[in-house]
């Protein structure tokens, strides 16, 4: 159900533009009750987020099921590394056209950008709980790490839609990627 929901009001803004859609349009397209959709959607900006729902506490699962002999920073630099091989659209670095729709959505809307520094936020506080729970060097690195990767998705992303594909873009992404978890190294304790 949440798919199907998501997926049809993603179509609409994607057509229309997502001010331009109201929720009834929403659930009218889905066969479904205003009330309905509330239930599985609180807020229109949930509609889009929903995709992002299961990375939110990705970074933090990277580091509670990393191998005992990597570091968490090291476990989350191989992991953003095999992304960018993967070209997964979470490290910015998708050059397939409805993911690029999709980002452009979502960066191109407000109100869905401060949606997902809240998603953000929700992952800072799950990888600093993995990282040693709610002391504050915790919650440092682990701002420090989830910035560095949105900095990153977003660079590639911005380079994407400017007109580079995957395959050009790449290079320059794992150079990025190394030499920003480097500097993390050399900054945050292990």
């Amino acid at each position: 159900m949440y798919q199907s929901v998501s997926d049809a009001a993603i179509a609409l803004f994607l057509e229309k533009g997502f001010e331009n859609v109201p929720v009834a349009e929403v659930a009218a397209a889905a066969e479904i009750s205003k009330p309905t959709l509330f239930r599985y959607f609180p807020t229109k900006e949930d509609l889009v987020l929903h995709r992002f729902a299961d990375h939110q506490d990705e970074a933090a699962r990277v580091v509670t099921d990393r191998p005992a002999r990597r570091t968490p920073l090291e476990a989350l630099q191989r992991h953003f590394l095999d992304g960018l091989e993967r070209r997964d659209p979470v490290t910015g670095l998708c050059d397939n056209p409805h993911v690029l729709a999709f980002q452009r959505l979502m960066y191109g809307t407000p109100s869905l950008v401060a949606r997902m520094y809240e998603y953000q936020d929700r992952s800072e506080r799950a990888l600093a709980e993995a990282l040693g729970g709610e002391a504050l060097p915790a919650r440092l690195a682990a701002g420090q790490i989830i910035a560095v990767q949105r900095i990153l998705a977003l660079e590639n992303w911005r380079r994407i839609d400017a007109g580079e594909s995957a395959d050009e873009v790449w290079p320059d992404a794992v150079v990025s990627a190394n030499r920003a978890f480097g500097r993390l190294r050399s900054g945050l304790p292990h």
